[in-house]
């Protein structure tokens, strides 16, 4: 098949994109008529419902192998928690952490199995999940609640165990974000992370779960956009990285799948060396599929200079037919639509989704010396918090339809006050005014720990009120800085579906049995 390919239809195999719309837009057919894209990413715009999805890419896939000869990869990021794709009528799992907190990593195996079983339904056959980064620095403003823990043994096991129910569903996972994104103060969406680690010390830490995932079936990887300088001195990110991509994942490692980029529009490699040149290097590095997710412009370039590199013997032609014979192996083994896969009536079936609650259940995490008993939440309550923020340009977009504080007074009779992220010091005391009026209070932080104001807030009201209780709705590392004397939880997930767990908790029907898988 690849021998009567012609040079634009092999590079259109090593090319993911995305567009803007919940059908094909006319970009988008242009781009697979004129420079045969071979696959596409679709992010929550390309969603509606489970009907809507399923004839999207039933459509994506007659485009597609009317015009390369291939059926499409269609990949989602569908991690659960915050980082979810799918859409309402479908099962929304927990994040990874969430599932880490109950302990059992048998929770991640049902988690990724039902999950692939609904993406396959669905006509979708990758998913850009699971993260096996190591979450070891508190302050990571991208990974956070993504990772299974900040414990290299914790990451690999639940890790391995999500990938192997994926697989077993007939869905293509991606280990991610290669060699490790877990220790960076830096998100790379809008910055060049680094990591001045030598290899040694990635080997004893980061590289573990990658590598045991490797020797225990990996078939996809996909790379950061982050710079080793102790590994990779030429100021390339391992994206772009010869020598992380093919001297350490594939010789030293062993690794024989599918690589693929993360992103090639996010600023750690569009602002610092440019998109198309970015997906040239990436794939001189040893990258077989980079993903250019929402510009066009940037796939036609990406398109042009691979082809005139090709040319000009920057980048060999065998390079080129290696990739695109492992890429069509595997479409062949994951197939995007009619696989045999199970019918559109699995998405949202009441089996998984009481498992998805089953878990999250599980999930909710008392923390701190005061113990599993809660002050009465009633009428007489005050609930505090924020909207939802959008934290990295990887999670969802923010929901502005629900509020945690509104939801619960709600819930309860109370009342709420919506707070925003970072409180001034003028909120603050307009808050603390107001909050000396109710019995209890209960704030519901959002990434506390890198939004000061909250913190500030929530342990002022501890000086004046003895029934606060904490809810971290997002990282859990909020509460290692909130005041001894509050009552607090760890809930991991800004959703409804916790809302009414903590809702249960609150009325003393539920005992929260999580347990916190990072050092808070």
């Amino acid at each position: 098949m690849m021998e009567k390919m012609t040079l634009r239809e092999k590079i259109g195999q090593m090319i993911m994109a995305g567009f803007p719309a919940s059908n094909i837009s006319p970009e988008y057919k242009r781009l697979v008529e004129e420079y045969k894209i071979g696959n596409t990413i679709l992010f929550s715009h390309n969603i509606e419902t489970s009907s809507q999805v399923r004839k999207l890419c039933s459509e994506l896939a007659e485009l597609i192998e009317n015009n390369t000869g291939c059926q499409p990869f269609i990949a989602v990021d569908q991690e659960g928690g915050m980082v979810t794709r799918l859409p309402r009528d479908a099962t929304i799992f927990p994040g990874a952490m969430a599932i880490a907190a109950t302990g059992d990593p048998v929770n991640a195996y049902r988690a990724g199995h039902a999950t692939g079983r609904e993406l396959g339904a669905l006509g979708i056959n990758v998913n850009m999940a699971p993260v096996l980064d190591i979450n070891s620095n508190r302050n990571n403003p991208v990974i956070g609640v993504r990772a299974f823990g900040d414990s290299k043994e914790q990451v690999s096991g639940f890790g391995m165990e999500m990938m192997k129910g994926l697989i077993d569903a007939q869905v293509l996972p991606i280990i991610k974000h290669f060699p490790g994104h877990g220790d960076t103060a830096v998100d790379s969406h809008i910055g060049l992370p680094v990591i001045d680690k030598s290899l040694p010390e990635l080997m004893s830490n980061e590289i573990v779960p990658f590598h045991n995932a490797i020797n225990n079936g990996a078939e996809a990887v996909m790379t950061s956009h982050i710079l080793f300088p102790q590994i990779e001195n030429n100021n390339k990110p391992a994206t772009m990285s010869q020598r992380i991509i093919t001297g350490l994942l594939r010789e030293q490692l062993g690794f024989e799948g599918l690589v693929f980029s993360d992103c090639l529009e996010m600023d750690a490699v569009k602002k610092y060396y440019g998109t198309a040149k970015g997906a040239l290097e990436a794939v001189k590095a040893g990258v077989n599929i980079v993903c250019i997710s929402h510009t066009p412009e940037l796939v036609e370039q990406a398109v042009k200079l691979m082809e005139e590199a090709v040319q000009n013997g920057e980048l060999p032609v065998e390079t080129v037919d290696k990739s695109v014979k492992k890429i069509i192996a595997f479409k062949r083994k994951y197939r995007a639509v009619g696989y045999g896969g199970d019918d559109i009536a699995i998405v949202g079936c009441p089996g998984h989704k009481t498992l998805a609650a089953d878990i999250r259940e599980k999930s909710i995490t008392s923390v701190g010396a005061k113990g599993r008993g809660f002050p009465s939440v009633d009428s007489n309550t005050l609930f505090i918090g924020s909207y939802a923020g959008r934290s990295t340009l990887a999670s969802s977009s923010a929901d502005k339809s629900f509020s945690f504080p509104e939801y619960m007074a709600r819930e309860f009779g109370g009342q709420f006050l919506l707070a925003s992220v970072n409180p001034t010091a003028e909120e603050i005391a307009e808050v603390l005014e107001k909050a000396g009026e109710y019995k209890t209070v209960v704030y519901g932080t959002y990434n506390g720990h890198l939004n000061p104001g909250q913190l500030e807030l929530v342990n002022r009201l501890c000086g004046n009120n003895e029934n606060v209780i904490a809810v971290a709705l997002r990282n859990p590392y909020d509460l290692g800085s909130i005041d001894a004397r509050a009552y607090k939880l760890a809930a991991y997930e800004y959703t409804t579906q916790v809302f009414d767990i903590l809702s249960e908790i609150f009325r003393g029907s539920i005992i929260p049995a999580g347990k916190l898988p990072v050092d808070i």
